[in-house]
């Protein structure tokens, strides 16, 4: 698929904003750059950390945002409430399943362990044949090098395939880790 065509991005990233704004204004860049390509967003549906950045971005772009978020999260008051549309779904599995349904590919940007989670669940779906969608990192000063050692670290082991490894591209740009899922 060409740059221009129409995409739907699931990003995943963290629903905190980190100690340093750098994450927080990338985060809102990537989501201006993605709406920038005419890519709609499918995300957790937060309002909070880089989630609420991201999907900010991408309204401030004009571009089209899905988020989808367990009930349990929305009575905590934390969904955004400005989206193109917000699924309530019952429970994190469920919000899972359906934002890798409807993605046509994905990144991850900083996060923490309910980012990896997500990840690894898109690259472990990749590797047993349920779906062959781009992933890519959005490595952001460097910040999945050493998750990228260790799965280095699982070939070299013989616990991961290097092809498998191969599906998940990272990049240190915006620009390159839209360039990376553009296909």
């Amino acid at each position: 698929m060409s740059s221009g065509a129409a995409r739907a991005v699931c990003v995943f990233c963290g629903a905190k904003s980190g100690n340093d704004p750098r994450w927080v204004n990338a985060a809102f860049d990537f989501g201006r750059a993605l709406a920038g390509r005419g890519w709609s967003l499918i995300y957790g549906g937060g309002n909070v950390g880089l989630m609420g950045a991201l999907a900010d971005g991408v309204l401030a772009g004009g571009g089209e945002v899905v988020g989808v978020i367990p009930r349990k999260l929305v009575e905590r008051e934390v969904a955004h409430r400005g989206l193109t549309r917000l699924e309530v779904v019952a429970d994190m599995a469920e919000r899972k399943t359906r934002m890798i349904a409807m993605a046509d590919a994905f990144v991850s940007l900083p996060g923490g362990l309910g980012t990896l989670d997500e990840l690894f669940e898109v690259l472990t779906l990749a590797q047993i044949g349920y779906h062959a969608k781009p992933s890519a990192l959005f490595n952001l000063d460097g910040y999945w090098d050493p998750l990228l050692a260790a799965c280095r670290a699982m070939v070299a082991a013989g616990f991961v395939h290097e092809a498998d490894l191969r599906t998940l591209r990272a990049a240190t740009s915006i620009e390159a880790t839209l360039d990376a899922i553009a296909g």
